[in-house]
């Protein structure tokens, strides 16, 4: 049985067989913010579904695609949607694009996510930045034998998300006059939103954000070396909050209404992260 060394392996094969460029930032667009891949410049674009081993994005709003090519002068890689727990596929599997990107070159990552917000003072199209997670997505992507080729048995994720990157991004977002957030996000498999009292539960463990993603990325990207930075864009108030159901139909509408002031943003920290 092929190993998921050898995946990645042939994975990073057939992606230099189209592309030359050598990442240095990784990008991970998530619900409704995937629009960001088609502003990439001189793009190789490689369908998930193309790519020895990789599942494929079957979520509305995820074009599922690997982006590599320059933005804001960065040479990047850019997944154009994401994989998720609850469509079906092992935690393994979903860090597999996160592992590509890292076998490919980046030691950076920004990854993105659409969330519900928790914490009062966050409004739909608030764009938060997240200091922290918690992990109730019942796993964990490194369960299993330890890929040491890859990273530690052990990985420490106390500064999971770079205190270093998040010092420049809030820097950036003071310079582009945008109203940055901060808080902690938290993740459950999905893909049923939670219930009000789960959100109560959350919001009294500390929880500012929710989503159904991210957080087996993050772990696979720290586990590899790679700093990481995530953006929320609040979508929604959690359930319990807001007054209306919740809905996919309403992530993407958040997310579309931001997309000048999320695309600004994410353009200026690829430009100026380091």
């Amino acid at each position: 049985m092929i190993t998921v060394l050898e995946q990645l392996d042939e994975a990073c094969a057939r992606v230099r067989e189209s592309s030359e460029i050598v990442p240095e930032i990784g990008l991970i667009l998530g619900s409704g913010l995937g629009f960001l891949g088609d502003r990439v410049d001189q793009a190789t674009r490689i369908a998930y579904a193309d790519l020895p081993g990789f599942p494929v994005s079957t979520v509305e709003g995820h074009a599922g695609r690997l982006v590599l090519g320059f933005l804001a002068g960065r040479r990047v890689a850019v997944m154009q949607g994401r994989f998720h727990y609850y469509e079906g596929y092992s935690l393994e599997q979903v860090a597999m694009g996160v592992r590509l990107m890292g076998r490919l070159g980046a030691r950076i990552l920004i990854v993105t996510n659409a969330a519900g917000g928790i914490r009062e003072d966050l409004q739909a199209g608030d764009l938060m930045l997240i200091s922290d997670h918690i992990n109730l997505m019942g796993g964990n992507p490194l369960v299993g034998r330890n890929l040491a080729a890859l990273g530690p048995r052990f990985p420490d994720l106390s500064d999971a998300y770079s205190r270093e990157l998040r010092e420049q991004a809030r820097a950036v977002a003071g310079r582009e006059n945008i109203q940055l957030r901060e808080g902690v996000y938290a993740a459950f498999s999905g893909p049923s939103y939670e219930t009000p009292a789960e959100i109560r539960a959350l919001r009294s463990l500390g929880a500012d954000a929710v989503g159904m993603s991210t957080i087996p990325e993050v772990i696979a990207a720290c586990h590899m070396g790679l700093r990481v930075l995530g953006i929320s864009c609040i979508s929604n108030l959690a359930a319990g909050i807001g007054k209306n159901p919740l809905s996919h139909d309403e992530v993407q509408e958040t997310t579309k209404r931001v997309q000048e002031t999320f695309s600004r943003l994410v353009l200026a920290l690829v430009g100026q992260l380091r």
